[in-house]
């Protein structure tokens, strides 16, 4: 699996932005996808989880509310869109898929300024 994100950047706090990472795989593999961030100094956290079918949705309680995770499988693509930017947002959001093992984008930087 080939996972490459884009839509990152600089930002204001209470703006918006939309992340999308695009899926790449032979056909017939289903499984969860997701966003995960990791902000200087600190571990890799989730931030949203998706099913295959999208009837399972996590979003981390930091984010819940503001952010929204979606895919489009025909598309082979996952979507983060993010609401209401904070400066606690600042990270590196990285694209992941669940599979075994696991696959990991190479990131897109997103910074708030407030």
């Amino acid at each position: 699996v080939q996972l490459v994100e884009s839509g990152g950047g600089s930002e204001q706090a209470g703006d918006s932005l939309r992340l999308s990472c695009a899926v790449s795989d032979r056909p017939g593999r289903v499984y969860d996808l997701g966003w995960y961030r990791q902000a200087p100094g600190k571990e890799r956290e989730v931030v949203a989880i998706i099913s295959w079918t999208g009837d399972r949705i996590i979003h981390a309680g930091s984010v819940k509310g503001r952010f929204t995770v979606s895919r489009d499988n025909t598309k082979k693509t996952v979507t983060l869109q993010v609401n209401r930017l904070e400066a606690g947002d600042t990270a590196m959001y990285y694209c992941c898929a669940d599979t075994r093992p696991g696959a990991w984008g190479q990131g897109v930087q997103v910074t708030v300024s407030s």
